[in-house]
């Protein structure tokens, strides 16, 4: 892909499933080395169609065919008295990558974003190694410098 194909973004429906199920697969591979269960990112995938409060998927497309997807998560912050999106589960197919794809999921977002009261900004994490898409997201418009994410997960 040249990055003078066109770019669409549209929210994704219960259909493009499939897509999304398979790119959290290959992100997690080659970001992270992780290998998902299909049934348990499917039926994972599924729980945020069945319950629009966990968030909603966005697809980006050219030609009409899918090359990229992102999921938005809603937190809520007391200290802002609104909804602050967490962008995550990105992925833009490697024929796709550094043509505009993320950059114009992200506006999209941030238009969104603009257009509400309730919601006052976005955020999202990455991997520490992923410097690849560290820069993606500097060139996007994001810092990183404010906060570090730490966790704990069972398992």
């Amino acid at each position: 892909m040249t990055k003078s194909m066109p770019i669409t973004v549209r929210p994704a429906e219960i259909s493009d499933a499939p897509f999304i199920i398979g790119s959290q697969i290959k992100m997690a591979d080659e970001t992270e080395q992780l290998l998902l269960p299909n049934d348990v990112v499917s039926a994972g995938v599924k729980a945020v169609f069945a319950d629009p409060s966990k968030g909603f998927y966005l697809i980006a497309e050219t030609n009409g065919a899918a090359v990229g997807c992102l999921m938005i998560t809603p937190e809520w912050s007391d200290w802002r008295n609104a909804w602050v999106w967490w962008i995550q589960s990105v992925y833009v197919h490697p024929q796709s990558r550094k043509a505009g794809v993320f950059g114009t999921m992200y506006d999209y977002v941030k238009n969104m974003v603009m257009q509400r009261n309730d919601v006052s900004g976005i955020r999202l994490y990455v991997d520490i190694s992923n410097l690849a898409a560290q820069e993606v997201y500097k060139r996007a418009g994001m810092n990183g410098g404010h906060y570090q994410t730490f966790e704990w997960m069972k398992g």
